[in-house]
Order: structure tokens, then C-alpha cells, then sequence
């Protein structure tokens, strides 16, 4: 089988190859022939032993200059569109979220203005999920923390529609009457809680989106950028 070396540590001569079958496997530097300088990159002949790659032998270093890609058999460097909006494995780089987030928007977008399509709007929150995970993955964080916008948001408003129904209850008749201080002072401080939660929400996607990722492998994958 044919691969591709992903890492090698030369203190404990162990490495980690990627299979062309989209498997991982350990090997250790006595596998290797010829002996020579193993580095991320190479790609490799092995026969696989129970998730071990044994008989390594070097070929060639791949066509892309800098580590595999997260996806084996897509280069570093491309933009995988089905796997950037679908998939919640592996990590996404801050270029690919920012291509994967204007297509996101302008898609909501053209959806707002489409009769009966609007409603399928929902089905955007799948890819955004998606490109936001992959995006702290890549930063080293858990997935999880995607929850805190949506968390906040649903807080807000329920906090907003409560504050606004017990205002509206103590002040029935002066908002029958149109009294416009009694009208501000009711639906004023919701929309104030409102506009704080979409700021939280602002602010945790420029984080996710300009923050950098972390160098080299982490736990949810290689680099994709190749360093």
C-alpha cells in the first residue's frame, strides 16, 4: 500500500503515515529502507500489520511543498467544498472558513428573497455549525464552545419576551394609550438585550475567524496548512 508520511519524531524514531485508504498508521525508523532522512511529506510504500506500517520504503516527496493534507489524496492548499460545509472532523484554516462563510451568507441572502425558500434558511445552520467546529479545532479548542452565540442568543431571548410581557401587563392601559415613554421603557430595554446578544455573536466569529490555528498536529488532525 502507498501513503504518505505525516509526522516523524527523530528523538523517539516513531512517526505517523497516512494510508491511501484513508487509514493512519504508526512505524518506527527500522522500518524504513533505505536508510535516509525521514521527513513530513514523503510518500512511502508499506505493507499494513494491524494499524502498523512495516516494510516502509521511500519514494518521493509529495507534489505539494509542507505536511499532507487533513484530507488524504486533497492537496493542502485546494478547498475541499463538500468537507469544509458537511463535515465536523478534522480542522478547517482561516481562509477556507472566510470562502465557506460568504457562501454561507450570500446563500441566506438569495434565500430571504425567494417566496416559500426563506423557510430553508434553517438548513444553512448545518454548514455554519460545521465551518465553526473544524474552525476551533484548528485552533485547538473543542466544538463545543460553538454552542456559547447560540446559548446566549436563546437567553436573551427569552430573557427579552419575558421583561417585554411583564412591562406590557403593569402598563396595559398606558400602552393602549400610546404613551410613548411607557412604550420605550417597555420594549427599549429588550431590544437593548437583543442587540447585546448579536454582539456576542459578532464578536465569537471574527474570534474564531482571525484568530490563528495551532502549529503543526493537534488532537483533531495535521495542520492544514502544511506547517
Amino acid at each position: 500500500m502507498r501513503g504518505q508520511i505525516l509526522s516523524f519524531d527523530d528523538v523517539s524514531g516513531a512517526g505517523l503515515i497516512s494510508g491511501d485508504d484513508g487509514i493512519r498508521y504508526t512505524f518506527v525508523r527500522e522500518a524504513v529502507s533505505p536508510p535516509a532522512a525521514v521527513t513530513a511529506g514523503l510518500r512511502v510504500d508499506f505493507v499494513p500489520v494491524a494499524g502498523e506500517a512495516t516494510n516502509v520504503m521511500l519514494l518521493a516527496a509529495a507534489p505539494a511543498p509542507g505536511a499532507p493534507s487533513a484530507t488524504p489524496g486533497v492537496p493542502t492548499d485546494s478547498y475541499d467544498f463538500a468537507r469544509a460545509m458537511f463535515s465536523f472532523d478534522g480542522r478547517l484554516r482561516r481562509s477556507h472558513f472566510w470562502i465557506s462563510w460568504a457562501v454561507l451568507f450570500v446563500g441566506g441572502f438569495v434565500l430571504n428573497f425567494v417566496p416559500f425558500l426563506n423557510l430553508l434558511g434553517i438548513v444553512l445552520l448545518w454548514p455554519h455549525l460545521a465551518i465553526g467546529v473544524k474552525r476551533l479545532h484548528d485552533m485547538g479548542k473543542t466544538g463545543w464552545l460553538i454552542a456559547i452565540p447560540y446559548v446566549v442568543m436563546i437567553v436573551g431571548g427569552v430573557y427579552a419576551v419575558i421583561q417585554v410581557g411583564l412591562s406590557a401587563w403593569m402598563n396595559a392601559e398606558a400602552i393602549e394609550a400610546e404613551d410613548p415613554t411607557v412604550i420605550l421603557s417597555t420594549f427599549g430595554p429588550a431590544l437593548g438585550i437583543l442587540s447585546l446578544t448579536w454582539l456576542v455573536g459578532i464578536a465569537f466569529w471574527l474570534w474564531i475567524g482571525l484568530a490563528d490555528g495551532q502549529r503543526g498536529d493537534n488532537r483533531f488532525g495535521p495542520n492544514p496548512k502544511g506547517e
